[in-house]
């Protein structure tokens, strides 16, 4: 399988604004490979790099060392992007819009043809369930209905890469769900998703393969069946034990 996101000997210093001008470690000589067609978690407690990550990939954040390529293509060339799409953790939109103006503004951005637009606006509502609401204002959606429509702006030009920034995070266990049955639809379809999450059980249930980052060192990486079946236990226990947890006394 051809690899469509790969970093190389990835490292990020990050310099801290006082005096003495420490150095803060982001990321520590990163290696990943992810290959076309997977869903792939990227894991790790709060400051383990993952943010850091996805920044270098869309270009906000330069390397320090290393590299990082988005196929076969240096990230620091702009074309590199042309063929993903990006959700961030915390959406934003202007809430007066309804999501058929959204979607219409995101097409005129990539200068996709009004017919065209339209046509995809029509496909992508029906993946994200949201053709009920499609001239109703996002002001007025739930958090999961906003997350969804986040995933249609994100599918808009027809990216064969999704990077998903924790696209469960705050979401009931049924918007949970209906993010989860569109990953899978896009997995079907022969789409990469690349996503960080703190919900391990959702992680354990749709990816193929995961990545557990510590402080910015990769600590494990590979199958989901195969670390559970390594660690003996399921994937939460796994990334307790790869972290190493100490619970209180």
């Amino acid at each position: 399988m051809s690899s469509i996101l790969r970093t190389e000997d990835l490292r990020v210093e990050y310099r801290s604004r006082d005096l003495k001008q420490t150095v803060n470690l982001a990321l520590k000589g990163l290696n990943l490979n992810v290959s076309a067609g997977e869903v792939f978690g990227f894991l790790g407690p709060n400051g383990a790099g993952k943010t850091t990550t996805m920044n270098v990939l869309l270009g906000y954040v330069k390397p320090t060392e290393g590299t990082a390529h988005l196929f076969d293509v240096d990230v620091r060339e702009p074309i590199a992007r042309q063929r993903i799409g990006y959700l961030p953790e915390l959406t934003y939109y202007y809430k007066f819009l309804t999501v058929e103006e959204l979607l219409r503004f995101y097409a005129s951005l990539f200068e996709i043809p009004k017919l065209e637009a339209e046509s995809r606006i029509d496909r992508l509502l029906k993946l994200v369930e949201l053709e009920h609401a499609r001239r109703q204002p996002i002001r007025t959606y739930s958090k999961g209905m906003q997350q969804r429509a986040g995933l249609a702006q994100a599918l808009i030009n027809n990216p064969d890469l999704l990077l998903l920034d924790e696209p469960t995070s705050g979401l009931d266990p049924l918007g949970r769900m209906k993010v989860r049955e569109i990953i899978r639809r896009l997995k079907e379809e022969g789409k990469t998703v690349f996503f960080s999450s703190h919900e391990l059980g959702e992680v354990e249930t749709i990816c193929d393969r995961v990545a557990i980052l510590h402080q910015g060192e990769l600590k494990v990486e590979g199958r989901v069946d195969d670390l559970m079946a390594r660690y003996h236990c399921n994937l939460e226990q796994v990334f307790l034990k790869v972290v190493e947890y100490q619970p209180q006394p």
